[in-house]
């Protein structure tokens, strides 16, 4: 749509190093009729300088709150809690489709103010696929420090680094272990098999054939879990409270979904998201590892990636099927908690 106006603001958690543009992308966003205005940031994996050779119109960091109406908010992860209403349209991975703890107070302040939450979740195409997508990156990171805790070798609390670098731990004194992937078909699964395969690992692989009728025994013959799967719905758990007093050999599970709080979860066994500074939570005597902004610990590989993919859908913005999908997946969300929308502009 010749003539949006898009405004990509700093992230709100102090560990989000990503961005949902690159300055390569947001130069083509430009070049397609659209103007991008880019919050300042100090943590953003790519310089400040970088957006502005683009073409990117520099702002301080908070500026969101006192745009136009019209502007669009890309972000990816978190809003702050103010303001208590929102009246923008908002882009970024709202975490409010799937009935998460504070799903219908994030939609209040939508409806309330009378803006929309386009979430990046809900961006797919005619046949339901997402259009852009950080998975491959969540799942090469997820398996990739599960590895590495296997071994004892997870360095506390984790940084952002290079594919290079955490390649090369991978195949620094590697050590042979089972691995299984449940969700192995996806983006998320895909990445985590390249992952555990670089890492030496005998690796099996679990779609929805195999987990029809789960072998549970054969599920816990593996030194190393990862869930990689994307639940639209409730879900027949994995691994329960009950399983873990079974006979095993799994010691690290990585749960790269963090359904917590969700019908979602297939994971039961934990309650609450691990962080940059304690990745790893300890149950009995299994480690589970729960971050939900994994893809940020290689910011620039997953940046540039998700953006390149996103780029397309920015430069048309409402126009498309895309985005009228999303609309209309708030708006069915926003009814499931009985709240009326303000305003329709989207």
């Amino acid at each position: 749509m010749s003539g949006a106006r898009l405004l990509m603001r700093e992230e709100f958690r102090p560990t989000e190093c990503r961005a949902p543009l690159s300055p390569d992308s947001a130069r083509d966003v430009i070049r397609g009729g659209v103007e991008v205005t880019v919050e300042r940031s100090s943590r953003r994996v790519f310089r400040d300088d970088d957006y502005a050779a683009a073409g990117c119109t520099l702002v301080p960091a908070g500026s969101w709150p006192d745009a136009s109406d019209d502007v669009f908010v890309l972000g990816l992860k978190e809003l702050p809690e103010h303001p208590a209403v929102l009246r923008h349209r908002h882009i970024y991975f709202g975490h409010a489709y799937k009935n998460q703890p504070g799903a219908r107070e994030l939609l209040r302040r939508f409806t309330e103010g009378g803006g929309a939450l386009l979430d990046l979740e809900s961006l797919v195409d005619e046949e339901g696929r997402r259009v852009a997508a950080f998975g491959y990156w969540a799942g090469y990171v997820g398996a990739a420090l599960a590895v590495l805790r296997h071994r004892g070798r997870l360095s506390e609390p984790l940084v952002p680094m290079s594919r290079e670098n955490l390649d090369e731990a991978l195949r620094a004194e590697a050590e042979p272990s089972r691995a299984l992937v449940i969700g192995a078909l996806g983006r998320c699964g895909r990445g985590a098999a390249d992952a555990l395969t670089a890492a030496g690992a005998d690796v099996t692989r679990w779609d929805l054939e195999e987990t029809r009728d789960l072998d549970v025994t054969a599920l816990l013959d593996h030194d190393i879990m990862v869930n990689a799967v994307l639940a639209t719905g409730p879900i027949n758990p994995f691994l329960t409270v009950e399983t873990l007093r079974r006979p095993r050999r799994l010691s690290v599970v990585a749960d790269v979904t963090c359904d917590v709080g969700s019908p979602c979860h297939a994971l039961p066994i934990y309650d609450e998201t691990t962080t940059w500074r304690d990745p790893v939570r300890r149950i009995g005597d299994l480690d589970v590892i729960a971050i939900d902004n994994l893809p940020s610990l290689l910011p620039a590989e997953s940046t540039v990636d998700f953006a390149a993919e996103l780029a397309p859908y920015l430069a048309e913005l409402s126009d498309s099927g895309v985005w009228r999908r999303a609309s209309a997946a708030f708006t069915a969300a926003c009814a499931s908690h009985d709240l009326n929308r303000k305003e329709d502009h989207v």
